[in-house]
């Protein structure tokens, strides 16, 4: 089994353009690669799957055990000839301190994958062998097999940190990258903007690869690459023969508007039984004749306009609700289900209007990072009592009187750090700023089938 892990020393020090350019030189290569994603983002996975026309998953320790993630990855790497891990912040990175935290160093651990660490070399000689030292010694069960120095502009400069680092570390170095700015990505204020976006990004990502392969040891990586294989003691099956449907239909929300899915989430709905039906709430003129609606987060306050024009889909969707027709909405989808959604400029879009209040954008991050959900009443989800994990991650607050469905609560080192009520259910409706991976919770699912279902 060959696999990688590529990690950084911190965020912004290159691990994604190095990551996506080592994934299409090796399809260029008509290899097999699977992406994967450490952590909750939706963004970058994004771009691995345009690369190597596999679909990354997100390998996340906050809401999956070790035997999940390991599940996840067996499942989706069966017939790759690769699998790619791109880490999450730094190697180390997670919650809190504990380094076995939802960080990219335990994923390396659970996976049994080599590392290669991305470092900056900027400014830097044989101080640069300090610092990967350091990351060696901090973890002696994190198998830092090789790295790769980014933003370096000579290879006079590049020899010198790497007879540094192979002298003092004993970890080999793999290449370098000199900085480019024909590779930078555009961002926005949740990070790169979604690759549905983007046009000519096939060219973009080729002449990548093409940089890639002339700095950086290809054939050296696959080498490293070969690993002995993991194995899962989680099996999906029971789940899913108790509880298969027939003849039920969900319809996703799928488009520039609405397009953060965890893919575990999609493809489980589908072993369930249920024939999905993809929509566009700006494009087509109404949601699909279905049993259950499933709206994901993404850009709302990008194309609110367009979302207020196509006002046939905004009132088909809240016929789905007054029929009782099950409809899970996450952050994005929130934001559409409520009266209005004030955008950027202060604009004010009249949306599908199931709960009374209105999404505005806030000029900076109003909730970062994992949390989870109490719930104070039964939700289409959960039953009152039962635990969601998530994370919450946006730029807008929900203005409303509406009454919250859940106690949320974010944990550090074993400590509650913050407290607050989200989330709103009505009839058989929720809407949470809250993003969820099913299978950290099944019994959600089973809920959420249930409702759907009498």
């Amino acid at each position: 089994m060959r696999k990688i892990l590529i990690a950084g020393t911190n965020s912004g020090v290159g691990k994604t353009t190095i990551s996506l350019g080592i994934m299409q030189a090796l399809t260029k290569r008509n290899m097999k690669v699977q992406p994967y994603k450490v952590g909750p983002d939706y963004i970058d996975p994004s771009y691995h799957t345009f690369i190597t026309n596999r679909y990354s998953r997100n390998l996340d320790s906050y809401m999956l055990d070790d035997e999940k993630i390991k599940y996840v990855f067996n499942k989706s790497s069966e017939d790759a000839d690769i699998s790619i891990v791109e880490g999450v912040m730094g190697l180390f990175d997670g919650i809190g301190i504990d380094l076995d935290n939802c960080t990219s160093s335990h994923t390396s651990k659970i996976l049994k994958a080599p590392v290669i660490l991305v470092i900056n070399g900027k400014a830097m000689a044989a101080s640069s062998a300090a610092m990967v030292l350091g990351y060696k010694q901090i973890d002696k069960d994190v198998d830092i097999k090789g790295v790769i120095v980014n933003n370096v502009k000579t290879k006079t400069h590049y020899e010198i940190i790497k007879q540094s680092i192979e002298k003092y570390c004993d970890v080999e170095v793999l290449g370098y990258f000199p900085p480019n700015d024909e590779f930078s990505l555009d961002s926005r204020h949740l990070g790169l903007v979604p690759s549905v976006e983007i046009d000519c990004l096939k060219t973009k990502f080729d002449n990548l690869a093409d940089e890639i392969e002339k700095y950086i040891d290809i054939d050296r990586i696959l080498e490293i690459s070969q690993t002995e294989e993991v194995e899962s003691n989680f099996n999906l099956l029971p789940f899913i023969k108790e509880n298969k449907l027939e003849n039920k239909t969900i319809a996703i929300a799928y488009d520039k508007a609405f397009n953060f899915y965890y893919r575990e989430n999609i493809e489980l709905l589908q072993e369930l039984g249920l024939n999905i039906k993809y929509f566009s709430p700006l494009e087509d003129k109404e949601v699909a004749n279905c049993d259950y609606i499933y709206i994901g987060g993404g850009f709302p306050e990008i194309f609110a306009q367009e979302l207020e024009i196509n006002e046939s889909m905004r009132q088909s969707i809240k016929k789905a609700h007054e029929n009782n027709i099950p409809i899970y909405a996450e952050c994005g989808g929130l934001m559409y289900l409520g009266e209005k959604l004030v955008d950027q400029e202060n604009k004010e879009c009249n949306m599908v209007g199931i709960f009374k209040g209105y999404s505005e954008m806030t000029s900076s991050l109003k909730r970062f990072g994992y949390c989870y959900g109490i719930s104070k009443v039964e939700t289409i989800l959960s039953k009152k009592g039962e635990m969601i994990k998530g994370h919450e991650f946006h730029h807008s607050v929900f203005q409303t009187k509406e009454e919250c469905a859940y106690t949320m609560r974010k944990e550090r080192d074993k400590k509650i750090v913050d407290e607050w009520e989200g989330g709103y259910s009505k009839n058989n409706t929720l809407a949470t700023y809250l993003h969820t991976h099913f299978y950290n919770n099944l019994d959600c699912i089973k809920n959420f089938l249930e409702k759907g279902n009498k």
